[in-house]
């Protein structure tokens, strides 16, 4: 679709978004690539415990941990959308500031976004059809009880039916999102979680459906989502298309989207294995443990989820501005948004820990999880100031295509867990697994650190020589 093609309203829609990824101020531009990202992931997680009170009504605890066995393979799920959406939209971000210099770029931009949509639903159809296949075989490996099979069964077999359709709602956000469309990919998963609550009374509370009618609720309310983003994309985008006519199995594609969005994969595969490794160790300490670790995590998320709304939303312009071959917008994207980060884990941090016994007594009466939850929520807060600056330095790698370092960055975490975990957990009990998290972050922080200083004269070299190297695996005219 071509400007000419556009109506005036849509032309402005499209000039003014990738005015904010080539031209805005850089504060500017933050808030509008940031805000609407950081509101979306709270109300995201506001859906998160309204969804649990639904199912919690219903007084059947093995529901309630149906749906805590399923989430792991929701993460899987969102992960496999993640490959081909983190991947494409940084490539498409990268192409859209090469056109600056050279127009003809843009059109290559078909090929990576039909090939991430496509990719991810193919992807998806995969696994869900395993899924189901083997459904039995999974759900004793998601850990159900004799009790709760029967409930993950059920939930797990329609979640299992959508994953193509969560997948692709997951890639296309990030496609969105590439083409500095921030509000309209807020405006789109406000709107599915809406339809999401909507659908749970429905189901869950009216026909009675249980877990299985969750799942459907959440299935549904993702397709309403892939629909909205289509119809956008469509209307609004001057170089997008998810027609399958350009989809295509070029090494020049595949390369960059895999070596970038690979890293999503990996880190939410290891971030599973970090939950049921915890988890399974905090178990012996009691239920006061795992009571409080609960309650320290839902405390910590709204801090958590306004970095990552930072960490997250400042990818496209970063990958435009290295694209465009700006060093000046690329260094001063990064600098102000680490400022941000900073500010906020600072902040909130040093707010949540001067008041920490109060804030935790909100969630918890009993004395033995809130003497507990106290060292627990400290040993988050340490964490989420280091962790913030490792996921703005992931998000540099993956935005100039450097997917060694990030793919690096996304397997460090889990792979030092496990181990610094064990270990702690021998030597100093519940408190060597409290702060094992801390720890493992820590280290990948200066890790992430390491290969940041040792990789900005490659960086500022790809800026530097021509805008096929900044797009780092661009498509080749003959390629398309």
């Amino acid at each position: 679709m071509s400007t000419s093609n556009l109506s005036s309203d849509q032309a402005d829609a499209v000039g003014t978004n990738r005015w904010y990824l080539s031209a805005a101020p850089i504060v500017r531009a933050l808030v509008h690539l940031c805000v609407p990202m950081a509101a979306a992931m709270i109300v995201g997680a506001v859906y998160n415990l309204i969804n649990a009170g639904f199912i919690g009504s219903l007084h059947d605890a093995t529901l309630l941990a149906a749906v805590t066995f399923g989430t792991p393979l929701l993460g899987l799920v969102m992960a496999i959308g993640g490959v081909f959406g983190v991947g494409g939209g940084a490539l498409i971000s990268r192409l859209l500031g090469a056109s600056e210099h050279e127009p003809a770029k843009a059109g290559e931009i078909k090929h990576v976004s039909s090939f991430a949509l496509w990719g991810a639903v193919i992807a998806g159809v995969v696994l869900g059809g395993s899924g189901l296949l083997l459904l039995h075989p999974l759900v004793s490996v998601l850990g159900a009880d004799a009790a709760a099979v029967p409930a993950t069964s059920a939930y797990v077999a329609v979640m299992l039916a959508f994953v193509p359709v969560l997948a692709a709602a997951f890639c296309l956000e990030q496609i969105v999102r590439a083409e500095g469309a921030a509000r309209q990919v807020m405006i789109g998963l406000i709107a599915s979680t809406v339809v999401n609550v909507v659908f749970d009374v429905l189901f869950i509370l009216v026909l009675h459906w249980g877990v299985a009618g969750a799942a459907l609720a959440m299935g549904l309310s993702n397709l309403g989502v892939v629909v909205y983003f289509i119809i956008w994309l469509q209307q609004h985008s001057e170089h997008v298309s998810l027609a399958p006519r350009w989809f295509t199995l070029s090494a020049a594609v595949l390369k960059p989207v895999f070596g970038v969005g690979i890293g999503e994969l990996l880190q939410a595969s290891f971030l599973i294995v970090t939950s049921l490794v915890l988890n399974n160790l905090a178990v012996a300490y009691g239920d006061s443990a795992l009571a409080a670790m609960g309650v320290a995590v839902r405390i910590a998320q709204v801090p958590e989820f306004l970095v990552m709304g930072v960490t997250l939303g400042v990818l496209p312009l970063l990958a435009y501005s290295y694209g465009k071959g700006d060093r000046a917008r690329l260094r001063s994207a990064l600098r102000v948004s680490a400022i941000t980060v900073g500010g906020i884990v600072l902040i909130s941090a040093a707010t949540v820990f001067a008041f920490r016994d109060q804030v935790f007594s909100a969630f918890v009466a009993d004395p033995s999880v809130l003497a507990i939850g106290v060292t627990i929520l400290t040993a988050q807060l340490v964490a989420m100031i280091v962790n913030g600056f490792t996921g703005l330095i992931t998000s540099l790698f993956q935005a100039v295509g450097r997917s060694a370092a990030a793919i690096v960055m996304s397997m460090a975490q889990g792979v030092l867990f496990i181990p610094i975990v064990l270990f702690g957990n021998l030597w100093f009990g519940l408190a060597g697994i409290i702060w094992s998290l801390t720890v493992s972050e820590g280290i990948v922080f200066l890790i992430g650190g390491g290969m940041w200083l040792s990789s900005r004269h490659a960086i500022d070299r790809g800026l530097a020589e021509g805008s096929t190297e900044r797009a780092d695996g661009m498509l080749e005219p003959a390629a398309a």
